[in-house]
């Protein structure tokens, strides 16, 4: 048994993570169905990796998936990096003053360890929800220690937004800002903060080059602005329900909300259909 297509890239918050942060029963059976016959799952999202392998473990995936926005291709379970984009040090050391400056509270990532300065409300979603203890530590002491990956905001007040947009225009022909939401804080904007050409079509280009396969044999689906190059990148994209219209208009396919389990229907609708004897 065949199937066109070889790869499936599912985003996780907002399209497999309910406002709950849980993937229901039957989207993880679909997504262990496309893997029986023959598609290797990949995971792409915003999140870093120590904050998906609860979801790896849940779904049985092993392989390669993307992390930070499309800034690491990585095999958690090989520690083998197929692609990474860090942050330039000075730039991670203007981040720094500068939050310090506005009081924005603003956070570190490495591969595999979560910085924080001191402990907030927002280090406290870390840990309650996304399952990420903060080590606090002086980012000074850090800064040339450490391979840093990925920054985040974290902010829910109009001040707060106002601050962080100040920040992301600073720092706009540097790097690179998605702003993401959970639906679990659908008040809350996480933003995530990458070397300025990363994406996750970039990342994924990454990966089907490194497994060998053509953009044609790749579906994504997601809902969010960041996983526009992605649905861009693969030869079937596919938008959630839930997605705002920006994200549907580059969509082949639009299919239920994630509170409907629209990943499920899609792979019965979108992917299953392909498979040949």
């Amino acid at each position: 048994m065949s199937n066109r297509y070889k790869l499936l890239v599912v985003d996780i918050d907002g399209t497999l993570l309910d406002v709950n942060g849980v993937i229901s029963d039957i989207d993880k059976q679909a997504l262990k169905t496309a893997v029986a016959s023959g598609i290797t799952v990949s995971l792409s999202t915003g999140r870093v990796v120590q904050a998906v392998r609860p979801f790896l473990d849940q779904l049985e995936l092993d392989g390669y998936h993307v992390f930070f926005d499309g800034a690491l291709v990585y095999n958690p379970e090989k520690d083998e990096e197929v692609y990474v984009d860090a942050i330039d040090t000075s730039l991670v050391a203007g981040m720094i003053d500068y939050a310090r400056q506005v009081s924005l509270d603003f956070d570190l990532y490495s591969k595999t360890q979560f910085f924080a300065e001191k402990s907030t409300w927002a280090t406290d979603i870390r840990r309650d929800f996304f399952k990420l203890d903060a080590d606090f530590v002086d980012f000074r002491e850090i800064l040339h220690r450490e391979r840093f990956i990925k920054g985040t905001l974290v902010v829910a007040s109009p001040e707060e937004k106002r601050k962080a947009r100040e920040f992301c225009t600073f720092f706009e022909d540097r790097l690179h800002f998605s702003w993401t939401k959970t639906p679990a804080y659908p008040e809350v904007d996480f933003i995530n903060i990458v070397a300025r050409d990363v994406n996750k079509g970039k990342a994924l280009r990454s990966l089907t080059s490194f497994l060998g396969i053509t953009p044609d044999e790749v579906v994504a689906i997601g809902d969010g602005m960041n996983d526009i190059p992605l649905l861009n990148a693969a030869g079937l994209a596919i938008a959630m329900g839930n997605a705002p219209d920006e994200v549907k208009s580059v969509a082949d396919y639009v299919t239920l909300a994630v509170s409907r389990q629209g990943v499920s229907e899609a792979v019965r609708t979108c992917i299953l259909p392909g498979l040949s004897r």
